[in-house]
């Protein structure tokens, strides 16, 4: 009996034929087209770049110069110029008094121990609100204006006479800026004076500025504007020129690397050491006339000779000057702190450094 040709196979010969093995092929083709149906493709499941919105703090977030830019600076120039202005209001006021009465308050000791004898506590702080409103104010054109002057200026001298006369852009951007900065500061500067200076004649703004116009009129408000640019205009040209170079000085000869590969910290701690040396400059350039605005703003009908004549010409270059050295390198340094500070929260770079278009033309 022939046992092989009766022997069948173990596996199913249908599982191993040309048709099943087409018709598993046809079925595999279908499964992935239809897998490739429901999956969603991969551009709708992964976000696109560009909606990624970049944190405040990531460099890069507002374009250098453009209207974003400046509006930063000018909040930036608000925070730093009001709040330090307002902080210092009791060294100020011990100022403004030892210009106007130098036989009460001798000196900065003698002045505090007068003005808290009489006045007690709130006595220290009394102007604060024309203080603060004014020199945010102030501070908003100052800082604002002065970033888009130093770029317009580079710009109508081109890159190369930019970086070479980069000191001359700085001293005529800050003062293009001064100019319009003062004319917002003015008024509340006439009635802080008033306040600071006449204790009865008001509590603050708020009832001392109507007084004050019923007493010597709207324009009585820039009695002291061309002083208070003698003042400011110096004061600002020697505050961002300076700045300015000294920073620059400092990343030059006193940092080992770079400003770009230095920290944040470090570059605000720059800032602070480059603004506080600046004061200190700021404070001499622009006493004599900081003394006029305090004799004109205290007087009614005073005249710049009349203060001349009261003060001495030595006494309208020294008196108040120490106290005001301190009060001005303290202030001048923490503004270019805070400044600089809301500038990195915001990604953009610290101020100081080689001019944008020295940079420009080192490309």
């Amino acid at each position: 009996m022939d046992l092989s040709s009766e022997r069948q196979p173990l596996i199913p010969t249908y599982l191993y034929t040309s048709s099943f093995t087409s018709k598993v092929l046809n079925l595999q083709k279908m499964a992935e087209n239809s897998s490739s149906i429901l999956s969603p493709p991969p551009s709708a499941s992964a976000p696109k770049s560009g909606f990624v919105i970049p944190a405040p703090s990531e460099p890069g977030k507002i374009e250098m110069y453009s209207p974003q830019f400046y509006a930063a600076c000018t909040v930036g120039g608000i925070l730093s110029c009001g709040l330090t202005h307002m902080t210092v209001t009791p060294l100020d006021l011990v100022k403004c008094n030892m210009q106007i009465d130098p036989a009460k308050y001798k000196s900065i000791s003698s002045g505090f121990g007068v003005l808290f004898k009489e006045q007690g506590v709130r006595g220290f702080f009394r102007g604060w609100v024309p203080t603060l409103l004014g020199y945010s104010a102030q501070g908003a054109c100052k800082f604002g204006f002065y970033e888009f002057f130093k770029k317009y200026y580079s710009d109508l001298a081109g890159a190369e006479y930019a970086a070479k006369y980069k000191t001359l852009i700085y001293l005529a951007g800050s003062a293009s800026a001064e100019v319009i900065a003062d004319l917002a500061l003015c008024p509340f500067e006439a009635v802080k004076v008033r306040v600071q200076t006449q204790p009865g004649f008001a509590r603050g703004l708020g009832d001392g500025l109507p007084k004050f116009v019923r007493s010597e009129g709207a324009l009585g408000l820039y009695k002291g504007l061309v002083p208070l640019w003698g003042r400011q205009i110096p004061y600002t040209m020697m505050k961002f020129a300076s700045f300015e170079t000294i920073v620059e000085l400092i990343y030059k000869h006193a940092i080992p690397k770079p400003k770009n590969e230095c920290s944040k910290n470090l570059q605000l701690g720059v800032s602070f050491a480059g603004g506080y040396v600046a004061g200190v400059f700021c404070a001499i350039v622009s006493h004599p006339a900081d003394n006029l605005v305090s004799f004109l703003n205290n007087a009614k009908g005073a005249t710049v000779g009349d203060a001349v004549k009261n003060m001495g010409l030595l006494g309208l270059f020294t008196r108040g000057l120490p106290l005001r050295i301190v009060m001005i390198g303290t202030l001048t340094g923490a503004q270019w702190g805070i400044y600089d500070a809301f500038k990195v929260f915001v990604g953009l770079p610290t101020t100081g450094g080689p001019a944008p278009a020295a940079i420009e033309a080192a490309k």
